[in-house]
């Protein structure tokens, strides 16, 4: 199994190496970056690289590590108690699977999606070392053990909002996925959008870089959003002119809520207008 990118995901060679490392060490990957520069994709494109199942497990500030191994509904079982249901003589049928039993138990080795770990409680990567260490665990209520059928390839994203627990660290194998340079993003742009005009593209991406360049900015503009606001500049019929333009009473440039995503570096832009207004008089 090796990755080698796909059609629509350009991987940087860096990005290839940690991926295929981490098959190879049967580690999990943990993949962190700015938001918006593909962590999340990336485990959908190895999926369909290497032909394989794809099982994701969105983790969120009020999840547990316990969900991703199974739940146990006892509130659903007294209920069927009381009623008299035949379900309750068997208590699996009140045993809900997570992802990680999911991809235990895949018939296909799987790509296996922990997104957005560090959202959770600082005691989740902890409470799951085991289990992805040993790719097992133990269910209570039966007595079972749930074994991983093939080691799933584990893929971890983390925005860096918590720091993450040493001892998982040292499970992982980690990449820092870069902010595309000026050529990888224009592959990146040719692929969503192909046959575009490069002048377009020139002129938007200048704007764009010097953008995220400015001092102060609260959020900076990120891929996904460069793609939006280029699909908004081919919709309205805008052309490289008008970017080019640098008059300083329309120093925001056209579109703007594509890239700039709050009032603060809105305000930011205007304050540079104006500043730039009183300098041309």
């Amino acid at each position: 199994m090796r990755f080698e990118g796909t059609s629509g995901y350009v991987a940087s060679d860096d990005l290839k190496v940690a991926v295929n490392a981490a098959i190879n060490l049967e580690r999990p990957l943990l993949v962190k970056g700015e938001p918006g520069t593909g962590k999340t994709v990336l485990a959908l494109e190895i999926a369909k690289a290497l032909a394989a199942p794809l099982i994701e497990w969105h983790v969120k500030s009020t999840t547990k590590a316990l969900q991703g191994l199974y739940e146990y509904d006892a509130v659903s079982r007294l209920r069927d108690s009381q009623l008299g249901d035949a379900r309750v003589k068997d208590i699996r049928n009140y045993i809900k699977r997570g992802k990680l039993w999911d991809g235990f138990v895949s018939d296909e080795r799987p790509v296996l999606l922990i997104d957005e770990i560090d959202k959770a409680d600082i005691e989740f990567p902890n409470d799951l070392l085991q289990e992805l260490d040993r790719m097992e665990f133990f269910v209570y209520e039966t007595g079972e053990t749930i074994k991983a059928r093939r080691r799933p390839i584990v893929v971890i994203t983390s925005n860096n909002e918590k720091e993450l627990p040493d001892a998982f660290l040292r499970r992982c194998f980690f990449h820092y996925i870069r902010f595309p340079d000026p050529e990888t993003m224009r592959a990146i742009v040719e692929v969503h959008f192909p046959g575009i005009k490069q002048r377009l593209v020139a002129e938007a991406m200048k704007l764009f870089y010097e953008i995220r360049e400015v001092p102060g900015l609260k959020k900076k503009p990120s891929t996904s959003e460069l793609l939006d606001w280029l699909k908004l500049l081919l919709v309205e019929d805008i052309g490289p002119e008008i970017l080019r333009e640098r008059d300083p009473k329309k120093l925001i440039p056209p579109l703007h809520g594509a890239l700039l995503k709050n009032e603060q570096d809105v305000h930011l832009f205007e304050r540079l207008a104006f500043m730039a207004r009183r300098e041309a008089r």
